[in-house]
């Protein structure tokens, strides 16, 4: 009986779970963002879906990720990974295990924000759906018609710990310190009906961490959010086919 192929590892999924897992989750380090955010672009041209992505990254590397999201002449404020085209004359920076260059750019063809509510969610929430609403509206400014995507944790775990410097807030159940599951579901129906219409794509990664040793992460349905997310990565790549 022949053996059924493996699904794939998709790397931003995999790289999201090493935030948490076997360690403490520090929600103010602003570059884990950043991080996650550039896998989409190696999952991109894994699933080879558009030849003009492929062309525009690998065969002439004139597209580039620029990690510090900032644009020459744009006055805009930074996502968490931007993808366009690079200024003329600049040299492509290629880094080991990674396809997708990097450099300055002048456009944005693909921006990417990442927001992660590990706790206290309902008490953050207006602030991460401005900040997600408003992110559009920077990579949009300076012209053309950027493929906007949002990536957002959402923690369903029964508990957690919170972390300002070394000192530990772990949630009690209480009003103001409620557990990820008592606000998970709100959290997310709120996104959902306030910012993710302003998105191309809007994907909820729903886990579960508790930040407490050992530090231990699970998906909440691994297999559903492997499905959502390949179906993102195939409507940005047509996105891209028909838009650049």
């Amino acid at each position: 009986m022949a053996k059924t192929a493996a699904p794939p590892e998709y790397r931003l999924l995999t790289e999201f779970r090493r935030l948490f897992e076997g360690k403490i989750y520090k929600h103010r380090n602003s570059s884990q963002g950043d991080f996650v955010a550039m896998h989409l672009y190696e999952d991109l041209i894994a699933i080879n879906r558009s030849r003009k992505l492929i062309e525009a990254a690998i065969d002439r590397r004139d597209r580039v990720l620029n990690v510090q999201n900032k644009r020459r002449g744009v006055d805009a404020r930074r996502g968490d990974g931007t993808f366009g085209e690079i200024i003329p004359d600049e040299i492509p920076i290629t880094d080991t295990g990674y396809l997708v260059a990097r450099g300055p750019i002048a456009t944005v063809e693909i921006g990417i924000e990442v927001k992660i509510l590990a706790k206290a969610m309902i008490k953050q929430i207006d602030r991460v759906i401005n900040d997600l609403r408003n992110q559009v509206v920077q990579f949009r400014r300076g012209g053309g018609s950027p493929i906007c995507v949002a990536v957002v944790g959402v923690n369903q775990a029964e508990s957690t710990v919170g972390y300002e410097g070394d000192r530990p807030f772990p949630t009690t159940g209480r009003q103001g310190f409620l557990h990820p599951c008592q606000e998970a579901a709100e959290a997310e129906r709120r996104l959902r009906a306030t910012a993710a219409p302003d998105f191309d794509e809007f994907l909820v990664l729903r886990f579960k961490a508790t930040n407490a040793p050992p530090y231990p992460f699970d998906w909440v349905n691994y297999n559903e959010t492997r499905l959502d997310y390949a179906a993102a990565l195939s409507r940005i790549s047509a996105r891209y086919q028909q838009r650049f």
